[in-house]
C-alpha cells in the first residue's frame, strides 16, 4: 500500500446541475478517504484559465478519472469544448501511449459503456448503477491507494515434484477461500455461520480464523448476526452482506 497521499485529476463535462454535483460529491469523498482529488469546482474561479488548470493537473497527478457520460465522449472524440479542453483531450491521448495504467475511464452513462476511443482498450469502472455505489467506490478507491482486496499468492510448489527436492509450504489464500465458499453455501441455502463453523472451514488455528474474520468485517463484506434456534434462543454467528453478493457477481464466482 502506498504511504504518499495520491493526486487524482477528476475531467468531466458539465451535463448539468445534478452530474456536476454527483461528480463534486464523489471528489469529496475521495479527499475525505486520503486521495487528493482535483476538481475545478475545488480550485477555478473566475477570470482563471481553465485550459492551463487542465493541463497542469493531469501533469501533476497520479491518476486521472476521466467521469464518462455520452456528452463527454462526444467531446473527447470530437475535440469540442475550447481550446482548453482540446489541450486536456491531446495531453491525454499523448499520456495513453506512454503510461497504460494513469487513465481510469469511470462509466456514468445508462445504459452504455462508451469511452473516448483513445480508451477502447482500457478496464473501466462501472458507476452506472446507483445501487452499486459503494461497492464500485470501495474497488476505485483500493486502486488508487494500490491496496487490492485479495492480492495474488506466490506460486505453489509442484504436486510431483519430490518432497525431498521442495519441502511442502501452505500459500493458500484463506480469505478468498473463505469467502468464495461461504457464498457456495449461501446459494446451497446456509448463509449463517458461527466462527467454530468458519474455523473449521478455513482449517487453519483460531487466531488466524479470526484474522482473517476481522479483516472481512472491516471490509464490510461480512456482518455479525443473530440466529433464532429456538423460542428463546439465538445463536450469535456471522452472514454475508449485499456487498458480498454483489461481488462474487462481478467474480464470476455465481451465473445466473
Amino acid at each position: 500500500m502506498s504511504t504518499t497521499v495520491p493526486k487524482v485529476f477528476i475531467s468531466y463535462s458539465h451535463d448539468d446541475q445534478a452530474h456536476k454535483k454527483w461528480v463534486l460529491e464523489l471528489a469529496q469523498r475521495l479527499r475525505n478517504a486520503g486521495v487528493d482529488a482535483i476538481l475545478d469546482q475545488f480550485r477555478v474561479g473566475l477570470g482563471d484559465d481553465l485550459g492551463s488548470f487542465m493541463e497542469k493537473s493531469v501533469a501533476l497527478s497520479d491518476r486521472i478519472i476521466m467521469v464518462c457520460t455520452d456528452t463527454y465522449v462526444a467531446k473527447a472524440n470530437d475535440g469540442l469544448g475550447g481550446v482548453g479542453y482540446e489541450k486536456m483531450i491531446m495531453t491525454a491521448e499523448y499520456m495513453n501511449k506512454v503510461n497504460t495504467k494513469k487513465v481510469i475511464p469511470l462509466i456514468r452513462q445508462n445504459g452504455t459503456h462508451i469511452v473516448p476511443t483513445f480508451l477502447n482498450s482500457r478496464l473501466h469502472i462501472n458507476f452506472s448503477r446507483e445501487d452499486e455505489f459503494e461497492l464500485q467506490f470501495d474497488n476505485l478507491l483500493r486502486e488508487i491507494h494500490e491496496a487490492p482486496l485479495f492480492k495474488e499468492p506466490p506460486v505453489g510448489n509442484n504436486p510431483f515434484e519430490s518432497v525431498t527436492e521442495k519441502p511442502a509450504e501452505s500459500i493458500t489464500d484463506k480469505k478468498t477461500e473463505l469467502l468464495k465458499g461461504w457464498v457456495d453455501s449461501y446459494n446451497q441455502g446456509h448463509g449463517f455461520f458461527t466462527f467454530d463453523d468458519l474455523h473449521r472451514k478455513l482449517g487453519c488455528s483460531k487466531i488466524f480464523a479470526e484474522v482473517y474474520i476481522n479483516e472481512l468485517k472491516k471490509d464490510e463484506f461480512i456482518k455479525t448476526d443473530l440466529y433464532q434456534i429456538g423460542y428463546n434462543d439465538t445463536l450469535f454467528g456471522f452472514s454475508l452482506t449485499d456487498k458480498t453478493k454483489l461481488y462474487a457477481i462481478q467474480q464470476g464466482w455465481i451465473t445466473e
